[in-house]
């Protein structure tokens, strides 16, 4: 047998498998990793020889919790400019809507995005970046959607691949084109969805920028016709789709995306019986947005329950944006997810990672301790895995291991 490149013992691991226990808990176990993968996981006691004979390096865990590499399966890192101004005013009386109706929101953003260049995206993109990857991420989705032109939609999907080819992160780019109606489109919405569907897309497409399809569907953005369209573009281009839904009114929208085999439909305050049973039937992922729901004082939580009964995967992102949810911690959004959605810990954990592999389509590699995977998780210095969705402002992050390399420590 050719020797492992790493072995680690004396851990506890969360291996987030289904079944059993709710973490898929090993008290006592050991880790391998050979080529960037999980070749060997299980209890200590059944490690097929003495750990020195079996690999090149042998790590003592002490008694620290191992989990999966941390997954956030739904951010708009790449932007410029902030709205600071707009959190003061929301405070002051002013709706969300009522802004964006304004030309602020999601406008105030593409006017600051359009003027940056690549350097200075790039630039505060990683120090956001950073600030997740301190706390065990390893696997980030990062959207477009702040350039609504091409040039500049373009420019943020580069800058995404950019932060994956720099840092020791798998980076999931999502073309969000339809984010917003530009003011040049000013009530001409389905133009706008013709430009974005043949012209944006396929040329972000050709360029290989681009590894999913997102959409606004909302009342303030598309409607579920002008989304079908572009999801309809999208499937033509072999891209699979996810979705902005029932965020702030209920526009069908879960529905629709379940109806094109949606990866996920995100937000979902306002989701009613009948998407859920598409999302069940279609095995879409229900991505919840705690830090959103905060910022914005939302009062209508999602469907926990129906999700729950109709089995809906449900993960959890932190929505890193810089209007509703300048959040830059999935540690955070954990303890968030179960006070103010009430999903347990283990729920939260599973959240960030086995259910966000799966609503970025990487299950079958990524988000759970399981022979085969690849190589990503984290050493805890916890007494227990509901520890990382109790503590809030602490981070017990000890190491990071991804694709077998040790990357923090």
């Amino acid at each position: 047998m050719a020797m492992w490149d790493g072995l680690w013992v004396n851990a506890r691991l969360a291996t987030m498998v289904p079944g059993g226990d709710a973490y898929g808990a090993i008290d006592e176990g050991a880790i391998a990793v050979m080529g960037g993968r999980i070749v060997w996981v299980g209890p200590k006691r059944e490690v097929p020889g003495p750990p020195g004979a079996l690999a090149r390096h042998v790590h003592d865990a002490r008694g620290g919790w191992i989990t999966p590499g941390l997954i956030d399966p739904h951010t708009h890192l790449v932007y410029g400019g902030d709205r600071a101004q707009e959190f003061e005013m929301r405070l002051e009386g002013a709706t969300y809507e009522q802004i964006a109706r304004a030309g602020g929101g999601i406008l105030a953003t593409v006017r600051a995005t359009r003027a940056a260049d690549d350097d200075t995206l790039f630039a505060s993109a990683s120090a956001r970046l950073a600030n997740l990857m301190a706390e065990g991420l390893t696997t980030v989705e990062i959207k477009s959607g702040y350039g609504l032109d091409l040039e500049t939609e373009l420019r943020m999907l580069r800058v995404a691949r950019r932060l994956g080819d720099a840092y020791p992160v798998t980076v999931r780019t999502t073309f969000l084109g339809a984010h917003a109606l530009p003011p040049d489109y000013a009530g001409r919405s389905g133009e706008y969805i013709d430009y974005v569907a043949e012209t944006v897309l396929p040329e972000a497409h050709r360029l290989g920028l681009v590894d999913a399809v997102d959409c606004f569907c909302e009342r303030i953005g598309f409607s579920a016709a002008e989304t079908d369209r572009l999801f309809t573009a999208a499937r033509a281009l072999g891209l699979p789709v996810k979705l902005h839904a029932e965020q702030l009114s209920d526009q069908g929208g879960a529905a629709l995306a379940a109806r094109h085999g949606a990866l996920s439909a995100d937000h979902l305050e306002w989701l009613n019986e009948d998407g859920v049973r598409a999302m069940a039937a279609a095995g879409t992922v229900a991505v919840l947005l705690p830090g959103a729901f905060y910022v914005l004082r939302e009062t209508r939580v999602p469907p926990i329950d129906l999700l729950r009964r109709h089995g809906v995967a449900i993960a959890l992102a932190s929505d890193c944006n810089p209007g509703s949810s300048p959040v830059m911690s999935l540690l955070l959004i954990l303890s968030m997810a179960c006070t103010l959605f009430r999903l347990t810990p283990a729920e939260a954990l599973a959240g960030v990672t086995r259910e966000a592999a799966r609503a970025l389509g990487l299950q079958a590699t990524h988000g759970t301790l399981e022979v085969g995977k690849v190589a990503d998780f984290v050493t805890w210095d916890i007494g227990r895995p509901a520890e990382l969705a109790y503590h809030i402002g602490l981070n017990p992050r000890r190491q990071v291991v991804r694709a077998g390399e040790i990357v923090a420590a």
